[in-house]
């Protein structure tokens, strides 16, 4: 293994030392102990590498390889926070791949052009508090104190109360957000299996998934499992999985990008020996394309409002979320190609089906993302795996991108 693969797979391991759990993995929540342990270690490692580093108000981290011209900046990074019993890599990787990378371009290239800055965002998963993208959200100015100041989280401790333990505070919203980013580079494991699959160590994204997702309630009538004729039955169980049916079938049809997941359902009242009275479950569709994907959703909604006529149930259709499909930046895209190109990586460009923090920085700022391969597409899980090779990739992907970005 060279100095590289060393140095990338070494700081994965210290920082999964901040959070680890007794169940294998790594918990680090935001504003826990764990969390804010591990920040403040990433900013003594910044400063060890002759970097300037600093918190904002609310615990993002930047360290920031000054440039030439002070008015620009070239930002990458990632967050630190994972889901419970997370794994290595999520987020993690971005963050220790944008600090080795500003290393190498101050050992090897000096002062760039442009301010290059690495963060460390305080927050993606939503894993403690019902909100998700505070980091990001942030830096970009959408974030509203007014959205977090009454939630709690699963033990019942206020965000604002979690927030002052930990150091930080509410930003000034008076304040516009910052002016300076010139472009945003997220690297990433895949969380698919894609590049495993295709043998391909590095990818180049090129857009992000929309999301529409559903609760769907079907209620028919409860009865007597065993007195109750098949054809008098209101089951709206075998209404339910008639749906379900159908609409995996139709994703299925339309084939990719398209992905269509039921991954909740319920019944009730879930008894051996009652037909089924009420069936809930969930649908989560995604697609690259918006009018794509809003044409496919009202085509499954009305068959799903057909099949309950046919049934004789009565059903709601809730939907919940509304994501629109976020491009990458198409400018930062073909330079990131090009440079793959001339320094001769093997890459593909392809779409994200998973979210990230590059999709609240896209519509502010030129934005792009590179991906490495996912072991068996494991990802959120103390299994999450990436070979040592393809982690060197991304960071040379990176610190490629990074240097036609911030030197040129």
């Amino acid at each position: 293994m060279d100095d590289l693969q060393k140095e990338v797979v070494g700081r994965l391991e210290w920082l999964g030392e901040f959070g680890k759990d007794s169940a294998g993995g790594v918990t680090r929540l935001l504003y826990s102990k764990e969390w804010t342990q591990a920040q403040h270690a990433l900013k003594g490692w910044i400063e060890e590498e002759g970097l300037e580093a600093g918190f904002d108000e609310i615990g993002n981290l930047f360290g920031t390889l000054k440039g030439k011209n002070t008015n620009e900046t070239v930002l990458t990074g990632s967050h630190v926070d994972t889901v419970k019993n997370g794994g290595l890599y999520d987020g993690a990787y971005g963050v220790v791949a944008g600090i080795l990378a500003l290393k190498y371009l101050k050992q090897k290239y000096g002062q760039p052009l442009r301010n290059i800055e690495v963060v460390s965002m305080a927050e993606e998963e939503g894993s403690r508090f019902p909100y998700a993208f505070w980091g990001s959200k942030n830096i970009v100015g959408l974030a509203k104190r007014k959205d977090v100041e009454t939630i709690t989280d699963f033990d019942g401790i206020p965000f604002v109360e979690a927030m002052k333990e930990s150091g930080f505070h509410f930003r000034d919203e008076s304040k516009a957000p910052r002016n300076d980013l010139k472009a945003f580079v997220e690297v990433h494991v895949e969380q698919g299996s894609v590049l495993e699959t295709e043998k391909i160590p590095v990818a180049v994204v090129n857009n992000i998934v929309g999301q529409r997702r559903f609760t769907v309630e079907v209620n028919g009538e409860a009865n007597h499992a065993g007195t109750t004729p098949m054809g008098y039955r209101k089951d709206a169980l075998y209404a339910a999985s008639q749906m379900v049916f159908e609409m995996i079938t139709m994703a299925r049809e339309v084939g990719d990008p398209l992905v269509t997941t039921v991954g909740k359902i319920e019944a009730q009242p879930n008894i051996v020996n009652v037909v089924p009275g009420k069936a809930i479950f969930t649908i989560d569709v995604r697609h690259t394309d918006k009018e794509a994907l809003v044409s496919f959703t009202n085509q499954l909604t009305a068959r799903i409002n057909e099949i309950s006529k046919e049934h004789g149930v009565e059903t709601s259709i809730d939907m919940w979320m509304d994501a629109d499909p976020v491009p990458m930046d198409a400018t930062v895209v073909e330079l990131i190609e090009n440079q793959f190109k001339e320094n001769g990586l093997n890459f593909k460009v392809m779409h994200s089906g998973a979210g990230h923090d590059s999709q609240i920085f896209a519509p502010f700022v030129p934005t792009a993302m590179l991906f490495v391969p996912s072991h068996k597409g494991i990802s959120h899980n103390p299994a999450e795996y990436t070979e040592p090779s393809d982690l060197v990739e991304g960071v040379k992907g990176l610190i490629g991108a990074l240097y036609e970005l911030g030197y040129k």
